[in-house]
C-alpha cells in the first residue's frame, strides 16, 4: 500500500514541478527519492495506556479536580506521554456539560457515570494524546450526545478515535505510515469485542489499506480478584466480557501488529504472538475522583514499545506510573517500579511459555 502511494506522489511531483531531466529519468529519481526516505524510518514508538477519566460534573462538581482544572493532573508524566511517536489510551466516558444522562440508575448519587466538562478534552491534547480509543462500559452514559460531543471534540482537535458503532475505525499518518486504528467491547453502541468473525473482518480490511493496525479492547472481568489472564471467557456482573487471550489471537491472525487491552482496572500480563505484541490490560492511567484507586487499581503502566515497519516487536518499556488518589492528585511517576514488577510477575505467572522477557526495571525482550 505505502509503496503504491510512494508512487503516486512521485508522479504528482513531476506533473507539478518543472524539471530539466526527461519525464522517464524524472519519475526514476523522484521515486528513489521518496523510497530512500520511507526506508530510513526503521521503526516507530508507541505509547498505550489505560483508562482515563479526568473528573466527573456528573452527579455533582464535587468530583471534578481542584479549580475545576485538569492539567495538574498529567503534569508529572506528560513529558513521558510526549516522548512517543504515537500515544494512544481509552477515554472512559464523555465529554460534555449539558448531556442527559440515559444510564439506567436506582440512585443516581451514586451511579458510576462519567462526564467530563468539554474543556478537559484540551488536557488531553495538551498531554501528547493521539489516539482515544471510545468502546467501553462508560462511553454511553449520556446516549448519542454525550458521544456525538466527544467526537467532535476530537475532532476539532485532530485526535483519533474509534470503537463507537458509528465510527469503528480510524487511520493516522505516523512518519510516513498508515496506522489503522480498531476498537472493540462487549458494551451497546460500541463495536463488540464478542463477535470475533466481524473483528476480524473489521481488522482484516484495515490490514489491506494500512501498513500497521492496532487494536485496543475493552474486556475481562474488573477488580485486584481478577489480575490473571484465564484464557477463558470471563464474566462480571452476569455480563459476557469476553476472551481476551482468543480474541488478541484472533485479531493478530486478522492482520493486527499490537493489541491493547484495558477494563479490568488493573494491570495483567504482556505476551508476544507471531512477533506481535499484546497488553491484557493496562489498567487505570488517569481516573479522578470516582475509581478505587487501593492497591493494584492504583498502578498506572505507561507501554512504550518499538515496533519495525512491518508491525513486528522490537523492544519496548513499562513505565511505571501510580495514582496514590486524593483531591487534587493525579498520576505520578512510581520510583518504585510497581506497575513494572506486577505485570513481570503476571507474565510469568499466567503466559510462562511466552518469549517475551521482563527484567526488574521493566525493559522488555523477546527470547531468541
Amino acid at each position: 500500500m505505502k509503496y503504491f502511494l510512494l508512487l503516486m506522489l512521485a508522479i504528482c511531483l513531476i506533473v507539478q514541478g518543472s524539471v530539466a531531466q526527461t519525464q522517464s529519468d524524472s519519475v526514476s529519481i523522484a521515486i528513489d527519492t521518496v523510497i530512500v526516505a520511507i526506508d530510513t524510518v526503521k521503526s516507530i514508538s508507541i505509547i498505550g495506556v489505560g483508562d482515563l477519566m479526568l473528573g466527573s460534573n456528573f452527579p455533582s462538581k464535587y468530583y471534578l479536580p481542584t479549580n475545576n482544572n485538569c492539567y495538574p493532573l498529567l503534569a508529572d508524566v506528560k513529558n513521558v506521554l510526549q516522548g512517543a511517536d504515537l500515544t494512544i489510551g481509552n477515554l472512559e466516558g464523555c465529554f460534555s456539560d449539558t448531556a442527559p444522562l440515559v444510564k439506567r440508575c436506582k440512585d443516581s448519587t451514586l451511579c458510576y457515570a462519567f462526564r467530563m466538562p468539554e474543556k478537559y478534552v484540551f488536557c488531553l491534547k495538551d498531554a501528547g494524546f493521539d489516539v482515544l480509543t471510545i468502546a467501553n462500559n462508560h462511553s454511553g452514559d449520556f446516549g448519542d450526545l454525550g458521544r456525538e460531543t466527544t467526537v467532535k471534540l476530537l475532532d476539532s482537535l485532530e485526535i483519533k478515535h474509534a470503537g463507537w458503532l458509528k465510527y469503528p475505525t480510524s487511520i493516522i499518518t505516523v512518519k510516513g505510515l498508515k496506522i489503522g486504528i480498531a476498537a472493540f467491547s462487549p458494551n451497546s453502541g460500541t463495536v463488540s469485542i464478542i463477535d470475533t468473525i466481524n473483528a476480524k473482518y473489521i481488522v482484516a480490511n484495515l490490514a489491506d489499506s494500512c501498513d500497521i493496525v492496532i487494536v485496543t479492547f475493552h474486556g475481562g472481568a474488573e477488580g485486584s480478584k481478577h489480575q490473571h489472564v484465564t484464557k477463558e471467557t470471563e464474566t462480571f456482573y452476569g455480563e459476557n466480557r469476553g476472551n481476551v487471550y482468543e480474541f488478541s489471537r484472533a485479531v493478530i491472525h486478522a492482520g493486527a501488529d499490537v493489541v491493547f487491552g484495558h477494563g479490568p482496572h488493573v494491570a495483567r500480563a504482556i505476551d508476544i504472538y507471531h512477533g506481535k505484541i499484546i497488553a491484557y490490560s493496562l489498567g487505570n492511567f488517569c481516573t479522578y475522583g470516582r475509581f478505587n484507586l487501593k492497591g493494584p487499581n492504583g498502578l498506572a503502566p505507561i507501554l512504550k514499545i518499538n515496533i519495525d515497519v512491518s508491525g513486528n516487536f522490537l523492544n519496548g518499556k513499562i513505565i511505571s506510573a501510580k495514582q496514590p488518589g486524593g483531591v487534587g492528585i493525579g498520576t505520578e511517576i512510581d520510583e518504585y517500579l510497581g506497575a513494572a514488577k506486577i505485570i513481570r510477575e503476571l507474565t510469568q505467572a499466567d503466559l510462562p511459555e511466552s518469549k517475551i522477557n521482563i527484567d526488574t526495571e521493566g525493559n522488555i525482550t523477546v527470547h531468541p
